[in-house]
C-alpha cells in the first residue's frame, strides 16, 4: 500500500516537473519569438524610414536640380537674347554721333533702334511672365489657368476643356503658384512628349480640399513599369510641390490611353 502511495506520488511530482518544464519552455519559445517579431518590425520601420529620407532627398535634389535649370535657362535668354539686342541698340546709338550722317542714314539707324527695343521689351516681358505671371499675381489661380489655357487653345493643335467649381482663397497665392506650375508642367508634357490634342482640365471641392482632375488623349505611358523605375525631373518636381501643398497625388497610364492625374491640396 506504501508502495503505491510513493509511486503515485512520484508520478506525480514527475508530472507537475514536466509540466512545468513545458511551460518554462513555451514561455522561452514565445519570448524569443516576440523579441524575434519586434526585431523585425522595428527593422522594417527602420528600412521604412530609410527609403521615405531617400525618396525626400531625391524630391529636394530634383527640386535643385530644375531650380538650376530655369536659372540657366533665364541667364541664357538675358544673355543671347536681351544682352544681345541691348548691344545692337548701343552700337546704333554709337553710329548716331558720327559726323556728316545723311538724312536717311539717321532714318536707318533710329529705326533700328526702335525695333531693337521693341522686340527687347517684348522678351523682357515675356521672361517676367514665365517667372510670374501678371494675371495669376493680380487676378489670382483661376484667371492665371484660364489665360494658359487661351494661351495653349491659340495654338490650333491642341484644345484644353477647363472646368473650374471652386472658388480660390485669395490668401493662398504662395500655394496657388506651386499649383500653377503643377498644371504648367502636366501641359508641357502632354503637349512635347504625349503629343496630345485634348486636354481636360476640372478643380472641384471634396470633403473640404480642393481636388483637381488632369487628363489627356496623348500616347501615355506603362505607368506600372514606370513606378518601378527614377521619374523624371518634371515628375518630381511636381511630387515636390504636391509636398508643399500637404496633398497627395495619383498618376495613371497605359500606352496609348492618355494619362489621368489626380491631385489635392
Amino acid at each position: 500500500m506504501e508502495t503505491d502511495l510513493l509511486s503515485k506520488a512520484n508520478q506525480t511530482g514527475l508530472i507537475i516537473i514536466t509540466g512545468i518544464f513545458l511551460m518554462f519552455f513555451m514561455g522561452t519559445i514565445l519570448l524569443l519569438f516576440f523579441h524575434y517579431s519586434k526585431k523585425k518590425i522595428f527593422q522594417k520601420e527602420l528600412e521604412k524610414k530609410e527609403l521615405e529620407n531617400e525618396y525626400q532627398k531625391d524630391l529636394i535634389l530634383a527640386t535643385l536640380e530644375v531650380q538650376e535649370t530655369e536659372r540657366k535657362r533665364i541667364a541664357q535668354d538675358l544673355h543671347d537674347d536681351i544682352s544681345s539686342k541691348l548691344n545692337i541698340v548701343s552700337l546704333n546709338s554709337h553710329m548716331l554721333t558720327t559726323p556728316d550722317l545723311t538724312h536717311q542714314e539717321i532714318t536707318e539707324i533710329t529705326g533700328n533702334i526702335i525695333n531693337m527695343i521693341g522686340k527687347t521689351l517684348n522678351n523682357s516681358r515675356r521672361l517676367a511672365h514665365d517667372l510670374l505671371p501678371p494675371v495669376l499675381d493680380k487676378f489670382g489661380l483661376d484667371a492665371g489657368i484660364e489665360e494658359l489655357c487661351f494661351e495653349i487653345n491659340s495654338t490650333k493643335s491642341i484644345e484644353v476643356q477647363y472646368d473650374n467649381r471652386v472658388k480660390f482663397n485669395e490668401e493662398d497665392k504662395n500655394k496657388h503658384l506651386h499649383v500653377f506650375r503643377i498644371i504648367q508642367e502636366l501641359t508641357n508634357n502632354s503637349i512635347k512628349h504625349g503629343n496630345a490634342s485634348l486636354i481636360s482640365l476640372k478643380f472641384e471641392s471634396v470633403e473640404s480640399k480642393t481636388v483637381c482632375t488632369y487628363s489627356d488623349n496623348g500616347k501615355g505611358f506603362d505607368s506600372k513599369a514606370v513606378r518601378n523605375k527614377k521619374t523624371g525631373l518634371g515628375m518630381k518636381n511636381i511630387e515636390s510641390r504636391i509636398i508643399f501643398l500637404g496633398g497627395s497625388i495619383k498618376v495613371n497610364s497605359a500606352v496609348n490611353k492618355g494619362i489621368n492625374v489626380v491631385f489635392n491640396f
